[in-house]
């Protein structure tokens, strides 16, 4: 009999609960729709958490009245979240305020106030504005300092993850796979780091407030009675620890050394690749433990980086929004045909999508730079979306030389994979072959296989992948585009952020953009 999984993906924006057979076959799915966060005051980001499980009910409802057969053969559960969003939850599990999510720009003071020797070391090195950025980034350091009672009344600090498995199963316990964020752990040994260690001493959270954590493909725990009635997932099924969405996609497109590398198109715009040594793709900045037990992942990120194309259509769209509402089509299928009536190279224009600072370059802000009277939208929007191309590039490369191995393919996921346009534009700024999965939902697919691989439906995670990845299109450099976008690259983008650095300094000081 066909054994089938249960994948729970919280994304930014919606849930999705994902139906998969033993072989990776998507056989049902239900997405569950909602607003990222609500502002109560200006750059604030927050969520109730019981959105999420309120979803995920609603959602595992919806698939076993969708497919019953499917449901019932269900033989265990995965979840998948969103990094960085933390719950505080009393003793019976129960929320204490809403959740600060990921996406939240409200700064914390520092608790973290090195020696004199020490403060000239970081600054020598470059880190300790970074450093400064991390403590005050950390929203447990921001709820201590300014609701000091929900800080004393937290049993546990956790991530959607945690939270969303304690739903399931009763149990305080999450994947080392999912403690990615501004909290005291130890990227290289992947445990909880101790007092006295740096980690530790930029986000000083009690020993006992921490989950216990457990390596990918483990038992969490089981479906509880409480659970089954609210879910209709059968009590007794197990819960299998997996790790957070990003590292999931990575997996779930196949990538498990650094011969290849997995695009994200999302949010973040990230490049990703997987392997069992460490290194520091970037000095002082580890890698994350991947889904995969004693691997890391290694990733770069462009922080608007997708959002960028939201952001140029709720600016610059309004006749593509409304072609698209005449059509019964989103509004991105009518972007892609733009980008077929610009050139490779956009006529010169060129993007540097810092629309976000990265935690290396506080003070960088983007630039679009080689306009001229030929320019149209056509060109802007094809410039946006090879200047992200550029920026993810620019990524591989500092993968590529802090592991000491080049990359021979690349893998494509999130809501832009889906354009053809955006795929081979990307296949041609890499000089690689770009191959995108048969299904888009590759996060969830990616926890299938873990979960697959810790209940022994298949002998190993090896096996578990080649199984269950399947690809759909290949798409091939186009040697004429080649040339084009590594002269860009090479001669233009390469210098831009060296050459602008001081102006971008300049203005943050004058406008106090982006904050210090």
């Amino acid at each position: 009999m066909e054994k089938v999984i249960l994948s729970i993906d919280c994304g930014t924006q919606s849930l999705r609960a994902l139906l998969y057979s033993q072989n990776g076959d998507l056989i049902e799915r239900v997405q569950i729709k909602y607003d990222p966060y609500f502002s109560p005051k200006p750059g604030w980001a927050e969520q109730d958490s019981e959105i999420y499980w309120q979803s995920l009910c609603n959602a595992c409802k919806s698939l076993k009245e969708k497919n019953p057969d499917a449901f019932g053969k269900i033989e265990g559960v995965g979840v998948t979240t969103i990094r960085d969003t933390w719950v505080n939850v009393d003793q019976d599990g129960n929320p204490l305020r809403t959740v600060i999510h990921w996406l939240d720009q409200r700064k914390a003071k520092k608790v973290y106030f090195p020696n004199v020797l020490i403060k000239l070391g970081l600054k020598a090195v470059g880190m300790a504005e970074v450093l400064d950025k991390i403590q005050k980034d950390s929203k447990c350091n921001w709820i201590r300092q300014n609701q000091p009672e929900i800080w004393e009344k937290t049993y546990k600090y956790m991530q959607i993850s945690g939270f969303l498995n304690f739903k399931l199963t009763g149990q305080f316990a999450d994947s080392v796979a999912s403690q990615i964020g501004h909290v005291p752990f130890d990227y290289k040994k992947m445990k909880w780091s101790s007092k006295g260690e740096l980690n530790y001493s930029l986000c000083p959270i009690e020993k006992e407030k921490l989950l216990d954590i457990v390596t990918p493909g483990e038992l969490l725990g089981k479906i509880t009675k409480k659970a089954s009635e609210l879910t209709g997932i059968s009590e007794g099924i197990p819960v299998i620890a997996c790790g957070s969405d990003r590292g999931c996609e990575t997996i779930g497109m196949g990538v498990v050394n650094q011969k290849m590398a997995n695009l994200g198109f999302g949010t973040i715009a990230t490049v990703q690749t997987t392997s069992k040594k460490f290194f520091e793709p970037r000095r002082f900045l580890p890698p994350y433990p991947a889904p995969i037990p004693d691997h890391y992942n290694f990733e770069i990120d462009v922080y608007r980086g997708y959002w960028m194309v939201t952001w140029f259509k709720e600016e610059f769209a309004y006749k593509e929004i409304l072609e698209a509402e005449e059509k019964g089509i989103i509004p991105e299928e009518v972007l892609n045909n733009l980008l077929g009536q610009a050139p490779a190279g956009s006529m010169g224009l060129v993007v540097q999508p810092y629309w976000g600072p990265g935690l290396k370059t506080l003070e960088a802000k983007g630039a679009m730079i080689g306009f001229g009277s030929i320019h149209k939208k056509s060109h802007v929007y094809r410039a946006v979306i090879e200047g992200l191309g550029y920026a993810l590039l620019d990524g591989l490369k500092q993968l590529e030389r802090a592991g000491k191995e080049k990359v021979e393919k690349v893998t494509v996921a999130g809501g832009a994979s889906q354009s053809d346009e955006i795929c081979q534009i990307n296949a041609d700024i890499f000089n690689l072959p770009l191959v995108r999965g048969k299904t888009h939902e590759t996060s969830g697919l990616g926890a299938a296989i873990v979960t697959s691989a810790g209940l022994g439906i298949h002998s190993s995670f090896e096996a578990a992948i080649n199984t269950m990845v399947k690809y759909d299109t290949v798409f091939e450099p186009n040697p004429q585009n080649v040339e084009v976008y590594q002269e860009i690259y090479n001669g233009i983008y390469k210098n831009m952020y060296k050459s602008l650095k001081p102006y971008y300094e300049k203005i943050r000081d004058i406008t106090g953009y982006p904050e210090k």
